[in-house]
């Protein structure tokens, strides 16, 4: 037996349902779908998560947990992501875009101190940490808050 000479299960090929096609293929006319109602219209048909009056799963299941919406949302940055810019170099959020540590320009950044820093850099960020300050100022840099 060769690949060519394969054939498919004669159980696995299906021919689509043609709808429409005349009266005598079973289903033309209303094409399967009745006569009138919501479900014979186009574009009829009920939402997902409709149950038919009945009272939804999603509205029937206990609600948890809190999701506050005034939290502010922080771009990430490391100690060891500033590795790569040169000593004494300015770091803002812009120049964390155009070196695509960060991907966003609308968020506020925060700099956290997780790994090393050897030289100097100047921060200029919206948040610092603890840990991440210390690292900075010990190696000669300054932060400045925004």
């Amino acid at each position: 037996m060769r690949l060519h000479e394969l054939t498919p299960e004669k159980s696995g090929k299906k021919s689509r349902k043609r709808l429409g096609r005349g009266v005598a293929s079973g289903l033309g006319k209303t094409a399967g779908r009745g006569t009138k109602g919501y479900n014979s219209r186009s574009g009829g048909g009920v939402r997902p998560g409709y149950e038919g009056g009945q009272m939804p799963l999603q509205r029937r299941l206990p609600k948890r947990g809190f999701y506050n919406v005034f939290k502010k949302q922080f771009s990430i940055v490391n100690i060891r992501d500033l590795n790569r810019f040169e000593a004494g170099a300015l770091i803002d959020r812009d120049v964390l875009v155009s070196a695509g540590v960060i991907n966003s320009r609308n968020k506020p950044v925060k700099l956290l101190g997780q790994g090393e820093i050897g030289f100097a850099v100047d921060v200029k960020l919206s948040a610092v940490s603890k840990s991440a300050r210390q690292k900075i100022e010990a190696a000669g840099g300054k932060i400045e808050v925004v």
